[in-house]
């Protein structure tokens, strides 16, 4: 797997398709908790939960397997069929006790990120458990790290020990489940969503996807180390606004050429092509907590994106949306993260 494995000039292609033409994408979700009593920035209700499973089999989408459905959205194969992919990060208990059971009810299948350094805590499912899990072919158990810890090089990191770090985080946990439960998916969930083009490097040395949390859907223009999901959380997961969320495309630019998250101002400025097909009146950009934001159109014919206002936050999106035909939405994010600002 290379950082960028479409072809240029299908790309281009792709690019020059109406938006009216849109055909289906992937749409990862991503998950934490399913649960009544854990914190709600990163839980999501049973109820919640239920009704967006109700919502997705309502409007005749197909779920499948991750691995499966990101190698054919990549590949392009999804024609006119969107599909959804579920995932969990962390292996939490309640996804074993809650989320399972309403999966199952379903059919639906559905991937366990698992941070191998974790397993058996309090909250946490067990290796018993997870063995569980490997025995169903509906579960797919991949890699989240071993420690959960912050992945992208410090400030004050030299290279070569941030190498030396990495290493062990990421092939310690695949040494883990391989000798734990004989797994060795080849994707990877960044923890906390956040990636550098360093880091995305030694995923691509790996052959392995990479997951962010930055919104889409995963299409022919992603970029394998840095490819989307929703977040599922009470917050963002509300029913009013998920179809719009399910039903949405890739945005037609190609994602390798988006700049690294890290940035070096404050507020950072996006830049990217806008497709002849595509008129600047009807997009548009938000930036976190900032809501709509004003955007220009270079002589170039890029669209430049930059905030008013600088973020106190390390973690933060802009997010450019377009019309896609049928009530859909070609859906962009930028994820970027500020080293000044202190790990979770």
């Amino acid at each position: 797997m290379t950082r960028s494995s479409t072809p240029s000039l299908v790309i281009a292609g792709i690019m020059a398709v109406t938006a009216s033409q849109a055909g289906a994408d992937l749409v990862v979700l991503q998950y934490h908790h399913v649960s009544d009593t854990t914190p709600s920035s990163t839980s999501t209700t049973v109820s919640l939960f239920r009704d967006q499973l109700d919502l997705i089999e309502e409007l005749g989408l197909e779920v499948v397997p991750l691995q499966q459905g990101t190698e054919r959205a990549l590949a392009g194969e999804l024609e006119d069929t969107q599909q959804i992919a579920i995932t969990f990060d962390d292996a939490y208990l309640s996804v074993y006790d809650t989320a399972a059971r309403m999966l199952d009810e379903k059919g639906y299948p559905y991937t366990v990120f698992v941070n191998t350094d974790a397993v058996g805590r309090r909250d946490y499912m067990t290796w018993a458990q997870l063995e569980e899990f490997r025995d169903d072919s509906s579960v797919t158990i991949a890699n989240h790290s071993k420690d959960h810890g912050h992945l992208v090089q410090r400030p004050d990191e030299s290279r070569q020990a941030w190498r030396q770090r990495i290493e062990l985080s990421l092939d310690g946990a695949q040494q883990a489940l391989d000798e734990k439960l004989g797994t060795q998916a080849p994707m990877f969930a960044y923890p906390y969503g956040e990636y550098s083009e360093p880091l995305e490097a030694m995923l691509d040395e790996r052959g392995w996807y990479g997951y962010g949390q930055q919104s889409g859907a995963i299409g022919q223009t992603s970029d394998g180390t840095r490819l989307p999901r929703f977040p599922m959380a009470n917050t963002y997961g509300q029913i009013e606004n998920l179809e719009t969320k399910l039903t949405s495309r890739a945005f037609p630019v190609d994602a390798a050429k988006l700049p690294d998250g890290v940035i070096s101002e404050n507020p950072p400025t996006l830049t990217f092509p806008l497709p002849e097909t595509m008129s600047a009146s009807r997009l548009s950009c938000f930036a976190s907590g900032q809501g709509r934001v004003d955007f220009t159109i270079s002589d170039a014919g890029d669209v430049v994106v930059s905030a008013p206002k600088p973020f106190d936050s390390r973690r933060f999106r802009y997010n450019c949306t377009y019309p896609a035909g049928d009530g859909n939405y070609y859906w962009l994010s930028q994820q970027w993260l500020d080293l000044s600002q202190p790990e979770d």
